[in-house]
């Protein structure tokens, strides 16, 4: 990916961008009786509930909250979905930390700040490479 339309004056633009049809995801969800449970991942403590789902996404497992699943991923087939909404990214001017809907999540300069809402809701972070493997500029 071209990091050239990065602006001049804060370091960032955010960008939509969509993901590729080969970046599918495979997951099940948490339908069960349960208090759901909590996990650590990406530097901080991540939550789920009952109803999220669990994704293994290329290798990577994570949660994703049913509210997110249901607007932003498509079934494929059994197990396998695709996200098909768009995401708006930028690329993180320096190391920092933001909510998500699961918990926290610590990024360092250069990884992508990730939102599944254009007003920068519901985000989360990514490296370049994972990023920049899985996804694609909208416009394309």
């Amino acid at each position: 990916m071209n990091r050239s339309n990065q602006g001049v004056a804060s370091g960032r633009v955010r960008r939509e961008y969509k993901k590729k049809p080969t970046a599918f995801v495979t997951a099940v969800q948490l339908d069960l009786d349960t208090e759901g449970f909590t996990y650590n991942k990406w530097g901080g403590k991540q939550v789920c509930k009952r109803g999220d789902w669990l994704v293994d996404n290329n290798g990577g497992k994570y949660t994703i909250s049913q509210e997110t699943f249901a607007k932003t991923y498509q079934l494929i087939s059994p197990g396998v979905y695709l996200k098909t909404a768009p995401v708006w990214a930028e690329v993180a001017a320096k190391a920092g930390k933001m909510k998500t809907q699961e918990g926290e999540t610590t990024y360092k300069a250069g990884d992508y700040l990730v939102y599944n809402n254009e007003d920068s809701t519901d985000g989360y972070a990514m490296s370049a490479a994972s990023f920049e493997s899985m996804y694609t500029l909208a416009d394309d």
